[in-house]
């Protein structure tokens, strides 16, 4: 009896071991595809004329993901940078918090946006490594400064919502027209 305790304990720990491995190779593919997404829209702005973009860091330094300048039309962004697999990406309050107070800072701009930048990726997540076909698409919504600052979410659609007290409430966000070519779906409810 004691063998079969001790092989059950040892099985329990490579579970345990093994699901906790699955968890990080979650957490690094999340951090990659918003990483890439961060960088793509940087090159994206660094490409259009008169535009001068950078990646600001990591998460944990309290800065919005990509900052982006066009000083000849006196216009800055602050970005937060959202890309995923399922078919809504949430925006946590103190993230859109966060690029108020730094477009606030740039007050020389007479421009000055956060945008939300969502990426739904070619591939949605049906289920646990199991993933079907779909259309990729890009949105990038202007968040309204008159706009009480809270959780939102974006849907794969387009569409935008406040997370308030477990309730989704509906938010019309105008669209930014963007510098470059994305991969933007019109939407006449946007």
């Amino acid at each position: 009896m004691r063998r079969k305790i001790a092989t059950l304990t040892i099985s329990k720990q490579n579970i345990i071991k093994k699901i906790n491995k699955n968890h990080q190779n979650a957490s690094r593919i999340r951090r990659q595809r918003g990483y890439h997404w961060e960088d793509t829209l940087v090159k994206r702005f660094n490409s259009a004329e008169k535009w001068k973009a950078f990646r600001l860091g990591s998460p944990s330094i309290a800065l919005p993901d990509v900052l982006a300048v066009n000083t000849e039309e006196n216009t800055i962004y602050t970005i937060e940078a959202k890309s995923g697999t399922s078919t809504s990406l949430p925006v946590p309050a103190d993230q859109i918090e966060r690029c108020l107070e730094w477009i606030k800072t740039f007050d020389i701009y007479k421009k000055r946006n956060v945008l939300l930048a969502f990426k739904f990726l070619s591939k949605k997540r049906i289920g646990l490594a199991k993933y079907e076909n779909r259309e990729l698409r890009e949105f990038y919504k202007i968040w309204d400064e008159s706009l009480e600052i809270t959780d939102c979410v974006c849907t794969y659609e387009g569409k935008f919502f406040a997370k308030i007290d477990g309730a989704r409430k509906e938010l019309f966000l105008k669209e930014c027209s963007m510098p470059f070519k994305t991969k933007h779906r019109n939407n006449s409810l946007t």
